[in-house]
């Protein structure tokens, strides 16, 4: 989900502010703007004008260039990160190259392996061979 503007701006000024080891009731008086405002400012559910970003910038030193500049980080890697999601996502499966043949090793010690082969195994009949009435194989005379 896109970050919004007032959410970037918000989550900036609280780690500037809290990077300074200030708390809320200091920046708000000294930026002349009430605690709660300023609170719903940081947590991004209030959109601040310019004049009092300009004042809660100077009530913390900070210049405003630097906390629009970190507020474009925010939405930069937000943004990022929906590109990324929304990406489809390639399927993944086995390529002719990925598949490796059993040797007759493998089936002898594979996961099924009880002592005996993995499937029964018919014998062959030579090319001249006949089936009889009962239908097994008999060799030619």
């Amino acid at each position: 989900m896109a970050v919004l503007m007032r959410e970037a701006i918000g989550g900036s000024l609280r780690r500037m502010r809290t990077a300074r080891r200030r708390t809320l009731r200091d920046v708000s008086r000294r930026a002349r703007v009430s605690l709660g405002y300023l609170s719903e400012v940081e947590r991004g559910r209030k959109e601040p004008s310019s004049e009092l970003l300009a004042a809660i910038c100077e009530a913390l030193d900070v210049a405003l260039s630097e906390l629009l500049s970190d507020a474009a980080e925010t939405l930069d890697a937000a943004a990022a990160a929906d590109a990324a999601a929304a990406r489809p996502q390639r399927l993944v499966g086995l390529r002719h190259m990925d598949l490796r043949l059993a040797g007759a090793d493998d089936l002898r010690t594979g996961p099924l392996h009880a002592g005996a082969p993995l499937a029964p195994v018919a014998p062959v009949a030579p090319a001249s061979a006949q089936p009889d009435r009962v239908g097994t194989v008999r060799a030619a005379a």
